[in-house]
């Protein structure tokens, strides 16, 4: 009886046998490698040997090259070490935006007491005049007065807010937004005084400012019956902890168009 012979697939004996076409073609392809790099060393030992000045330049070039491969070996393991750093990054903050949120507990903010929420927190120098003169109106209007109004302007004859204090009286106050080195002088006040209590009929007459007043000034105001209202008081009005205008006359509006109709 004859025992049939198994075949071995050819692809099998391809891959797990031996090859000699391609065998012979690795041999010949490394013969020919050498043949080159020996027929360049030879022609570089020729051109070193006739002219002994190109040694210099193909060290030079072998230095070059050198430095170059490790300069690129070297950027891409930088390049590699940032690119896990930013994998690792990613995935944190992957991570982060998968985690539930825990909420922040607000805490409960006290209510204002009557006396912070009747002060007004005023920078009067960053104000324009005419933020100045608004400003002023809104304290009269926060201390009790009505038809508080700026009519300040062209053609104001010195008054800048008219208003009408809690009692009736009507109060003519003038706003001077100077600097802390400009007092406001005499000639101010008289200015003002010739007009605020023949022309606008005040009763009370008040010149505030965001500096002080010179002493002459202060004098005259003193004899007219008009309030001088410097930058010390300005801010106590504002914060509560001084007097309003009207409640600081100085000698009443009667004596203030004496003093005017005599033309102190």
């Amino acid at each position: 009886m004859t025992t049939p012979v198994r075949r071995t697939p050819f692809a099998n004996r391809r891959r797990y046998g031996f090859d000699l076409r391609s065998t012979a073609l690795f041999f010949v392809f490394l013969a020919v490698l050498v043949s080159v790099l020996g027929l360049a060393v030879r022609v570089a030992a020729g051109a070193v040997e006739r002219r002994p000045a190109w040694m210099f330049v193909l060290l030079a070039i072998a230095v070059a090259c050198c430095l170059g491969l490790r300069r690129r070996w070297r950027l891409a393991g930088a390049a590699r070490r940032a690119a896990a750093a930013l994998d690792e990054a990613a995935r944190e903050a992957a991570e982060v935006l998968e985690a539930p949120a825990v909420p922040t507990p607000r805490m409960p903010t006290p209510a204002p007491t009557d006396a912070e929420a009747d002060t007004l927190a005023v920078d009067y120098d960053a104000l324009t005049p005419e933020g100045f003169e608004e400003a002023i109106a809104g304290l009269c209007e926060r201390d009790g007065c009505t038809e508080a109004e700026v009519v300040g302007g062209a053609g104001d004859l010195g008054a800048d807010v008219l208003a009408v204090t809690p009692d009736g009286r009507r109060v003519v106050i003038q706003c001077k937004q100077y600097g802390e080195s400009h007092r406001v002088g005499s000639q101010d006040l008289q200015r003002f005084g010739g007009t605020c209590f023949t022309v606008h009929e005040a009763d009370v007459a008040v010149l505030v400012c965001t500096s002080d007043f010179t002493a002459p000034a202060v004098e005259y105001a003193e004899q007219c019956g008009i309030v001088c209202v410097n930058r010390e008081a300005l801010e106590a009005w504002t914060d509560g902890t001084g007097p309003r205008p009207w409640d600081a006359t100085v000698a009443g509006g009667e004596a203030g168009r004496e003093a005017a109709g005599a033309g102190i």
